[in-house]
């Protein structure tokens, strides 16, 4: 009985965050009036078509057509559009007869609204991919499959209904982030890992760990002259700051502590487990070597989630990385580019994070062995 306590706890928190966040943070969302309506609609029939093959992409088009298309949803919900469609190496989605994708609706003062063709409709997609994902989870993990989920949907709340809505209110970004990270951490580790020496050392290995990261990064952030304007996409919050408080200065430190807190979780808790494993096998081993043999798995550990951090960033940056190559820039023209110098620094920090984080929570380990003599 006493394991259901916290997933009940947990669940009514993410409902109850659910429920009221919004009703807190509304003022914030009517502060910018978007005149579009995003909506379903289908294509009824194609009635012209003036498109010729795309010369880059094979099995794409570029030009127009002029489609007559029904909407199925909305304030516009059953009338018919003949509308234009035009097909660019941008905007390049070809229309047919039966299609349902996702329209945009603009009141523009006159009687007829303007309608567009705004992007295929990819959402359903996505809920069976996401269902696979969640039966293979609870089919693998059992009960630690179901707690490992409740701590993914817990994680998503925080940072959906909590920590985005107080950044736009103005809170400092650094410490609203560790304190957001903490509590992800406490009850992530508490629900998969339960309640241990080996859980309570992977916490605190992994706080530890995130925030060296966060401050690595906002340290040489500030000598590079960095911030989250600099971040992708950083430069169009410019245009909403001047109707919230956002400090946009501390986005590049949030912005690396999570992107790393992941990676960081999953080795504190790796070293935590191995400690409790050796000390069990072997319970007369003098702290010294224990400490040696945790930092030989640890060597492992850290060559494999280093490069698995770095290939991440290197993967979110393949583009980037493209055009560098494909127009032959010069070392010197593109290493100081400010999504080059961020990208880099990212992997770094949370490497840096990665590499402290295994003697840290091997000693902390240790010291809960020395005090408490046993695992429980």
């Amino acid at each position: 009985m006493k394991k259901l306590i916290l997933p009940f706890i947990v669940v009514l928190s993410i409902v109850l965050i659910v429920i009221f966040s919004p009703r807190y943070t509304r003022e914030l969302t009517q502060k910018i009036d978007f005149p579009k309506e995003f909506v379903r609609g289908k294509v009824i029939k194609v009635i012209e078509n003036n498109l010729m093959k795309d010369p880059v992409i094979e099995g794409k088009y570029r030009g127009n057509q002029l489609i007559e298309v029904e909407i199925l949803e909305g304030r516009y919900r059953g009338e018919v559009f003949k509308i234009y469609n035009s097909l660019s190496s941008l905007h390049n989605i070809y229309a047919r007869a039966g299609l349902t994708a996702i329209f945009t609706v603009e009141d523009t003062g006159s009687q007829t609204p303007t309608v567009w063709l705004y992007n295929l409709k990819r959402d359903n997609t996505l809920y069976f991919l996401g269902a696979i994902f969640i039966l293979l989870v609870i089919g693998i993990g059992r009960v630690k499959g179901v707690n490992s989920l409740l701590s993914l949907i817990f994680t998503g709340t925080m940072i959906i209904y909590i920590m985005i809505p107080l950044l736009f209110k103005g809170i400092n970004p650094i410490l609203l982030s560790i304190l957001i990270s903490s509590i992800i951490i406490v009850v992530s580790f508490f629900l998969i890992g339960g309640y241990n020496i080996k859980t309570y050392s992977a916490i605190i290995g992994t706080t530890l760990g995130v925030i060296i990261a966060g401050g690595i990064s906002y340290i040489f952030g500030k000598i590079m002259k960095l911030s989250g304007i600099n971040l992708a996409e950083g430069q169009q919050l410019l245009y909403i700051t001047n109707e919230f408080k956002i400090q946009i200065d501390g986005l590049l430190f949030v912005a690396i502590l999570i992107s790393s807190l992941g990676a960081i979780m999953d080795i504190a808790m790796s070293i935590a487990s191995a400690t409790n494993e050796i000390y069990l096998s072997n319970p007369t081993i003098s702290y010294k070597r224990l400490f040696g043999s945790i930092m030989q798995v640890g060597k492992d550990i850290i060559g494999t989630m280093i490069n698995t951090l770095i290939l991440a960033f290197a993967g979110s940056s393949l583009p980037l990385i493209m055009m560098i190559w494909g127009y032959n820039m010069q070392y010197q023209q593109f290493i100081n580019i400010p999504t080059i110098a961020i990208e880099i620094m990212n992997a770094l920090a949370g490497s840096i994070g990665i590499i402290i984080t295994v003697p840290v929570t091997a000693v902390i380990s240790i010291l809960f062995i020395k005090n408490r003599r046993e695992f429980k």
